[in-house]
């Protein structure tokens, strides 16, 4: 994106690419369909150490601006949900966009390429690499952050913006699954494969979808929102029943079905094997005719009010994104250039904004690479 935008300003641009391929991680997106970008993105759907840093970029380069240029390649697409759009047919077709935009704009582009040093030059920046010295007024690193190892990710980014005086903050897994440890996963384990809405909640932060339990934790949509917030001590609770007044629908149970026992009522909400791991482990299973109202009020009160003790992540290894990386006060909002090294730039997930799941991501990385491209 940065490079097709600064190409169309007649600039002379090479992209420098490691992997033998462009886009693979655009390629994997999206169960390989590629959720390119959320209709309702703004500045609340991303964390940062400084959450005013993003919204310079979002508000020049918006969801509309990314969908036109879809449109224009004639590239199918549909809604999901929440706003989410995904190619109708494969995310080959938004890779092959960009490289085609690449083309038109007089891109080069070498692939299968690794990087062994980047020092400064007369005029600008030096990369050297295993095909020769490139010299540039204008080095953008949008070399992502660690997650997904396999794909071939690394902290070359962010040793880059140390070796120029950068700040890099902390980094660790976002929009991860959690895991589950002791008493607390053999309480789930054999129930791998079950899923069921509810909301997730961390602090101030709070999110409303599915869940799945899995053979060593937690995961899905809720689960993995959540875990960008979450952190080894922090408290995490979820309302296995969101769509419901809990407390009302118990009594009303009570007064209607005195004699329907405790797992048979929960199981009309709630997956029925999860109903019945509830009432085996947590509550006592009896006819609802016994239970006085404090029983069913504190029942209510934890069942809107689930503690999870998660004890830890599935790490870097299969996280969505990084949290963390280049320190965005030694970079300009409106050009994503270095406020220390004139001419470079750190775009996309390197730099310290993390989108919630959901294309936002995406959708940030085409932001900051326009604002970069417009600048470099």
């Amino acid at each position: 994106m940065c490079a097709l935008a600064a190409g169309q300003r007649g600039r002379r641009v090479l992209v420098i690419e490691h992997a033998n391929r462009c886009g693979k991680k655009i390629l994997m997106s999206g169960g390989g369909r590629c959720n390119f970008t959320n209709t309702g993105t703004s500045p609340a759907n991303f964390l940062s150490a400084n959450p005013h840093f993003c919204k310079s970029a979002l508000a020049r380069y918006t969801p509309a601006h990314f969908i036109a240029m879809v449109e224009r390649h004639g590239i199918a697409y549909h809604e999901k949900e929440l706003g989410q759009l995904f190619c109708d047919e494969s995310s080959k077709l938004i890779v092959k966009m960009l490289l085609d935009e690449c083309a038109a704009a007089g891109v080069r582009i070498e692939t299968s390429c690794g990087v062994d040093k980047v020092a400064t030059a007369a005029g600008g920046y030096r990369v050297q690499t295993a095909r020769g010295n490139f010299d540039a007024p204008s080095l953008v690193i949008a070399s992502g952050g660690l997650s997904i190892p396999s794909m071939g990710a690394s902290g070359f980014g962010y040793e880059i913006a140390r070796q120029f005086g950068h700040t890099v903050l902390p980094t660790r897994a976002g929009l991860v699954p959690l895991t589950l440890s002791g008493k607390h996963q053999e309480n789930y384990a054999d129930l791998a494969g079950v899923a069921l809405p509810v909301s997730a909640r961390c602090g101030k932060a709070q999110f409303d979808n599915a869940m799945l339990i899995t053979h060593r934790g937690l995961s899905g949509p809720s689960i993995l929102q959540i875990s960008s917030y979450w952190e080894p001590g922090k408290e995490l609770l979820l309302d296995l029943l969101p769509q419901h007044d809990i407390e009302a629908f118990l009594f009303e149970r009570q007064a209607a079905q005195p004699g329907a026992e405790l797992k048979t009522v929960l199981g009309d909400v709630l997956p029925k094997r999860f109903a019945q791991r509830l009432c085996e482990v947590w509550f006592t299973n009896k006819p609802m005719r016994q239970f006085v109202h404090a029983e069913i009020r504190a029942m209510a009160k934890l069942l809107a009010h689930w503690p999870i003790v998660a004890s830890g992540t599935e790490g870097y290894r299969t996280a969505e994104v990084t949290l963390g990386g280049v320190d965005t006060d030694g970079l300009s909002s409106s050009t994503m250039a270095s406020k220390l090294s004139p001419g470079l730039f750190f775009i996309g997930e390197v730099a310290d904004v993390t989108g919630h799941l959901g294309g936002y991501n995406f959708q940030w990385a085409w932001a900051s690479g326009q604002a970069a491209g417009h600048a470099a």
